[in-house]
């Protein structure tokens, strides 16, 4: 068994979706205090242990499914690199050292990162299953990174930061069903029961309503959230970059939101012009 393997196995390019961690401590105006800053790094830290242990039992219960997926059979225990035992003491270890990391910066973010062990908990047997629960069951996952970080800097839990998290991971859960379907075709429903309940043009309507939702309730923050207003300099590039996402789904068929952020340079560049307006705004104005 190659080491790489095991690294491979929890899935490091997935990890960009903890970034959603790093959320309350740039937007509380503390990311340039060590004393915020350092906990929510490690709180980052902690969930990408928790979201590795649960990609590798994901990989451990699924492996027979897996097998017969023309992409997922490539993953370390379908593919037999990783022994399904091995697999499920690896996931295992890092469950236990993401949750002692976790209450050791707070116990807000050892209670999220329960929640979020609990939650991936029913997803994995029952509600990734359920149609439109499977993707509001992702969308809740972002929300508890989000308010883990905000545990980890000890500030008050902003209504905006849930509102704005869940409508967008929301947007981001339809679009990688949609993709599901695009890729597998006919084969779909055999790979994933729930894709019976779903259609490319029902999904592209309800991408259609968060994407909207999205930027409204957005706009609505930068406009209530800031008195002087000038939050509201970020408005074009998160319209620009849930677009450009759009572009990219109806382009190649979707995909997951981790693998565009890495592969596409006008979402990076996207990204790096928001975060500095937003963190020119909050630290300098």
């Amino acid at each position: 068994m190659k080491p790489m393997a095991l690294v491979r196995l929890v899935r490091p390019k997935q990890w960009t979706k903890n970034g959603f961690v790093l959320a309350g401590v740039v937007f509380a105006g503390e990311a340039f205090e060590v004393s915020s800053l350092i906990p929510a790094l490690l709180a980052c830290v902690a969930f990408c242990a928790l979201s590795g242990s649960v990609y590798a039992t994901n990989d451990v219960l699924d492996v027979e499914e897996d097998r017969g997926h023309p992409e997922k059979s490539k993953r370390p225990v379908a593919s037999g690199e990783i022994p399904v035992r091995v697999a499920a003491i690896y996931a295992a270890l890092l469950a236990a050292a993401g949750l002692t990391l976790a209450f050791y910066i707070a116990p807000g973010v050892g209670l999220a990162g329960v929640a979020y062990l609990l939650l991936q908990a029913l997803y994995s047997p029952i509600l990734k299953h359920v149609a439109i629960l499977d993707v509001m069951s992702i969308s809740a996952g972002f929300v508890i990174r989000a308010l883990a970080g905000v545990a980890a800097v000890g500030e008050a839990i902003s209504p905006w930061l849930i509102v704005c998290t869940g409508l967008l991971t929301l947007f981001l859960g339809f679009s990688k069903r949609r993709h599901e379907l695009a890729a597998l075709g006919e084969d779909a429903v055999t790979h994933r029961r729930n894709l019976k309940d779903y259609s490319i043009e029902m999904l592209d309507q309800m991408m259609n309503i968060m994407v909207a939702a999205t930027i409204i309730a957005y706009a609505l923050y930068t406009f209530f959230a800031h008195q002087d207003r000038l939050m509201m300099a970020s408005i074009p590039f998160v319209v620009y970059g849930v677009f450009r996402y759009m572009l990219l789904v109806h382009r190649n068929g979707g995909g997951n939101p981790d693998t565009l952020l890495l592969q596409d340079r006008p979402l990076q560049i996207t990204l790096v012009l928001f975060l500095a307006v937003v963190m020119s705004v909050i630290y300098f104005f």
